[in-house]
Formats: C-alpha cells, structure tokens, sequence
C-alpha cells in the first residue's frame, strides 16, 4: 500500500480581540510590548483572548507586559492555558527542567532563576568570563517534545543591567539565501542537555511534561529548519547552547555550518530585541521561533525570577509552509498587531 502523506494543522486565525489594546511593536520582526494597563490576571478567564495572545506572540516571537499582578500560580494557569488554547498534544503538559529542586517550594513546575552558575565566581578572574553571544538558545531542544511557551516575571532585579535579549527564528531564516534555506531543509541536528550533567543540583525527573520526555539522556534529533504550527512559518531552529551535530554531514562540516548559523543569529542585531526589566514585569516567549540570552552585566548583585514553560509538539518541517516575509507580502500575516 502507499505510504500516506504526512498531515500538518493549518495556521490559526486570530479573531483581532486584542486590537483595541494599546500594544506597539518594539521591533520590526520581533518584539511587541502592552502598556501597563492590560493585565494578564483579568484575561485568563476570556479563552477567545488568550488564544489570540498564543497567535500573537507566535507571529511576534516575545510580548511584554509591565506593572503585572500575576502571581506564580496565575502564570502556571496562563501558560497552560496558551499551550490548550493554540493546539498543543494533550500529553503535553509543563515541563520539569533538570535544576529544579524536589524540594522547590514553587514546585516541580516552576524553575527559579537565578544568576549563571559559576558567573559570580569567574567576576574575580574577567578574562575568564566567556563571551555574552555564548549564551543564545531555544528552551529545552533538548527534549524530543520541546516548549511551545514560556513566561518569565523576574522578582528581584539589579539596579543596573541584566537585560533580555531574544532573536527572530523567522528573521533568521528569511536572511539566508535560497539555495541555503533548501539545503538546511533536508537536514537534522542532535540537540543535547548533557552539560547539565555537570551542575551538582541537578535532579532529572520522568517524564518531564511529555511521555517521551523520559530518561536521563537528554537528547533530541530536530530538523533544522522547524514549521510552526501557529503560524505556519517556517524558522532557523538551531541554537549554540545546544544543538550539537547536523547528523547528515562530516564532523567539520556540521562544525563550520553550525557556527555559522550561531553567527548568524547573535550577530545581527536587527533581528533582535532587547528587554530592560523593570519591577513586575512579564515576558512571554514562543521557544519554537526565537533564541534568547541574558546579558551578564550586573556584578554581583542579584536577578531572580519565576519561569514556567509549557510543552508543545515534536518538531516537524512542513515543505508547503511559508517564510514570516512571505506571509506579510501576501497579506496572511495581515492580522499582527
């Protein structure tokens, strides 16, 4: 018998009910930000406006919030609520990152952030800090049924710097020329957590927000260029800190591909947004098109938050999938805000 051709969910319509919120787009291909008057703890209970926001913030990559009363609880509830709302797997639930203690009086589902292992120790000898773009990445790739959503409120912020920088997975594709796009479309990569491995707190639980998220190896096999469901563009889904081999090339090959790409994204600064954090302010990010980074600037004083992560779908590539500038010439893309 013939093998069926694969199947992929056609790209969400947003109903426009977040129009007449006053919102403004920080960037041209990434970031949008709400004034202070829109808070999320009086939209949880309207699901048609909750499933625009997971369109939105999947058309725009990271939305801002400021002045937000949501509580830890009330953003587990929104987070889920995102993932229901846009058509995650049913299986698919909150993710339990390696560096969540048990004993976490948050809970297995919220990690705690707190600054970068070993950073403040490496302060005391500078030429040892290793260089800020090293840390650009996409939530867990590490796991084969990775985040959809994540959101972050920070609880203690420095007096001076600690930004957010994210990066337009979607941008990022539709730079690369056309015979690269094709090429990266035939190709997978290994991504790996296994660097984890080495932090002494480490706690691997299963499964962590998805059945096949289980075991302690911490690895995943992704296409390179990823179809996002929401959407239905296509993105650059590779990232530095851990995508670790395009499997059908040499070992050279991969490397050299692979820091290309890595430069590609953490050197074009056009195709990013940068997040100054204030006091009770909330970033909500779609992991499948977008990297991001903080920036390690602020000594030794602290930055701590709460982030919650929702599990989305294994990544696919759909070959009759659109790039981001695509749909905006063809007006698909008619309804971001």
């Amino acid at each position: 018998m013939p093998i069926a051709a694969p199947t992929f969910p056609a790209p969400l319509q947003s109903t426009l009910s977040l129009s007449k919120l006053s919102q403004f787009d920080l960037t041209p291909s990434i970031g949008t930000e709400f004034s202070k008057e829109t808070q999320i703890s009086a939209l949880l209970s309207n699901p048609v406006a909750i499933r625009d926001l997971s369109i939105l913030i999947a058309q725009r990559g990271v939305v801002f919030f400021r002045d937000q009363d949501l509580t830890t609880e009330q953003q587990k509830i929104f987070i889920d609520k995102l993932g229901r709302e846009s058509g995650r797997p049913a299986e698919s639930s909150f993710h339990i990152h390696p560096l969540t203690p048990t004993s976490s009086e948050l809970g297995d589902e919220v990690l705690k952030i707190v600054p970068a292992f070993g950073f403040r120790d490496m302060l005391e000898q500078p030429s040892n800090l290793p260089r800020a773009s090293g840390g650009w990445h996409s939530d867990i790739t590490f796991e084969p049924f990775p985040s959809n959503y994540a959101a972050l409120k920070l609880t203690t912020i420095p007096k001076v710097g600690g930004d957010t920088l994210w990066a337009s997975g979607y941008e990022a594709y539709d730079r690369l020329s056309p015979a690269l796009q094709q090429f990266l479309a035939t190709l997978t990569a290994t991504h790996s957590g296994e660097a984890f491995k080495k932090v002494k707190s480490i706690n691997i639980r299963s499964p962590r927000g998805h059945p096949e998220n289980a075991g302690d190896d911490l690895l995943a096999v992704h296409p390179v260029i990823r179809t996002n469901p929401v959407t239905g563009w296509k993105s650059l889904y590779v990232n530095k800190a851990f995508t670790k081999r395009i499997n059908e090339l040499s070992l050279d090959e991969s490397d050299h591909l692979l820091s290309y790409l890595f430069a590609h994204i953490n050197q074009n600064h056009d195709l990013q947004v940068r997040f100054k954090w204030k006091e009770g302010s909330l970033a909500v990010w779609d992991n499948r098109s977008t990297f991001h980074t903080v920036t390690n600037d602020y000594g030794k004083e602290n930055r701590e938050g709460n982030r919650v992560i929702s599990i989305g779908e294994r990544p696919y590539y759909d070959p009759n999938s659109i790039s981001r500038r695509e749909a905006l010439r063809d007006g698909a893309g008619s309804d971001l805000a």
